[in-house]
């Protein structure tokens, strides 16, 4: 088991359930595909450094996790096709 984080960037223009579903269901995907979730950061709303779909902020989330190695390809494919999620990325995390 490899350690990895997901960030996310969240829809600012959606309702607070909304956006926690989203979080929820990208949390659950993590589960699904064999990783263990370690911590969440909620950073909350911040400004973009570019506008996306013609919104200027968003959301950002960090899902702290590990799993299999396979397991980070599969969880971009489903995040990929979220509706209110703007950008993700999910990285290897460095050994300490």
């Amino acid at each position: 088991m490899s350690k990895y984080e997901l960030a996310l960037v969240v829809n600012a223009k959606i309702e607070d359930d909304a956006r926690n579903a989203t979080v929820e269901k990208a949390k659950e995907y993590v589960t699904r595909f064999g990783g263990t979730i370690t911590d969440v950061d909620d950073w909350g709303k911040k400004k973009l450094a570019y506008e996306i779909q013609k919104m200027d902020e968003g959301f950002y989330y960090f899902i702290h996790f590990d799993a299999p190695t396979d397991a980070p390809a599969q969880i971009e494919q489903r995040v990929r096709i979220m509706d209110n999620v703007l950008r993700f990325l999910c990285v290897k995390q460095e050994e300490a």
